[in-house]
């Protein structure tokens, strides 16, 4: 089994900062991808910001340029660094973690996510 927990949410100004982590933890082999998500109240899940076990990385078009994800391989977390908030970036951000688990021998994928984290920008 595979834990996601994220912090970091809050309620913050527009044109305000605030940083979002995320880390996994259990019977890990390895990880592939991690990512941040986000839900607004009446719309669908969307995806903010992802990056692979190489580094690469991916960013919503509404994010980008005011976004930073990072990643800190040791820890099994990633960082979401948000900058010029706007309160159209409120919502619940979801930690994804894909990756391997490790039973024994045997090896299986997992996908999992973690509980959300409030954001909340006032104009």
């Amino acid at each position: 089994q595979v834990q996601v927990v994220e912090s970091g949410g809050g309620l913050v100004q527009a044109g305000g900062s605030l940083r979002l982590s995320c880390a996994a933890s259990g019977s890990i082999f390895s990880i592939n991808a991690m990512g941040w998500y986000r839900q607004a109240p009446g719309k669908q899940r969307e995806l903010v910001a992802a990056i692979t076990s190489g580094g690469s990385t991916n960013y919503a078009d509404s994010v980008k340029g005011r976004f930073t994800i990072s990643r800190d391989n040791a820890k099994n977390g990633i960082y979401l660094q948000m900058n010029s908030l706007k309160p159209e970036d409120t919502a619940v951000y979801y930690c994804n973690v894909q990756g391997t688990l490790k039973n024994g021998l045997a090896r299986s994928f997992f996908d999992s996510w973690g509980q959300g984290t409030q954001v909340t920008v006032s104009s």
